[in-house]
């Protein structure tokens, strides 16, 4: 079954239709781009999935679950323990460490943990850098950090909007590499992208355009090779 479904969601803004119609079902375990140019209705669709917002009609089904109709608090809920969300801006707090800022995605979870927050960060590489703020850590080490958070509570699917989209090549080869990583263990991943090279490492591609679904690629026969080429930069 699959673990995400959309069924013919639209989302309308007056007389702006960001979305029309959109059907999509994704597996667990899959790896997902969403490509599009600006204005295609990439965001609003992962705001949608991260419940983050709701469907002007149609319905989201996550791990078996109608979210669409779901209140605000609920959503609230939903997202904290099914989706980790990555963004293009980081959305460290400054005065916080490395592994206090993983720490603080624990606290509206569960309970903090370090031992488990410093998993995370070794799991992304930055264990030495745990104790280190924000302002002390470079753009890739951050998004590194923002990754650890999204991750610390073992979410059934990451969500990434740009997420590369602040780095230089060597970082978003070190990201990609972790998202390669998280993958091979089983995480579902749905990142939206403008970067073709990070759109191309996907097992599928959905493009968007004018807020409707207009190609599915299947790029599974590609996947592991141009894995290979961009993790190595």
């Amino acid at each position: 079954m699959p673990i995400l479904e959309l069924k013919n969601v639209s989302k309308i803004y007056g007389s702006l239709r960001a979305l029309s119609d959109i059907n999509l079902s994704v597996n667990a375990g899959d790896w997902l781009s969403i490509m599009g140019p600006s204005g295609s209705g990439k965001t609003t669709m992962i705001n949608i999935i991260g419940c983050m917002d709701t469907p002007s009609t149609g319905s989201v089904i996550l791990d078996g679950v109608d979210i669409s109709k779901e209140n605000a608090a609920n959503l609230t809920r939903i997202r904290r323990d099914k989706i980790g969300l990555i963004f293009q801006q980081f959305h460290l707090i400054s005065y916080l460490t490395a592994v206090e800022n993983v720490m603080i995605a624990q606290y509206y979870h569960s309970m903090p943990d370090e031992a488990e927050a410093m998993e995370a960060l070794e799991k992304v590489g930055l264990r030495e850098r745990a104790h280190h703020l924000p302002a002390q850590l470079s753009g890739g080490e951050q998004q590194r950090v923002c990754i650890a958070r999204a991750l610390i509570n073992s979410p059934q699917i990451l969500l990434g909007d740009e997420p590369t989209g602040n780095l230089d090549e060597e970082n978003e080869g070190i990201v990609v590499d972790i998202f390669r990583r998280l993958h091979d263990e089983g995480v579902t991943i749905i990142i939206v992208t403008h970067d073709p090279e990070v759109g191309d490492v996907a097992q599928r591609k959905i493009i968007l355009e004018h807020g409707k679904v207009i190609q599915d690629i299947d790029q599974s026969a590609t996947f592991g090779e141009a894995l290979k080429l961009k993790s190595k930069g």
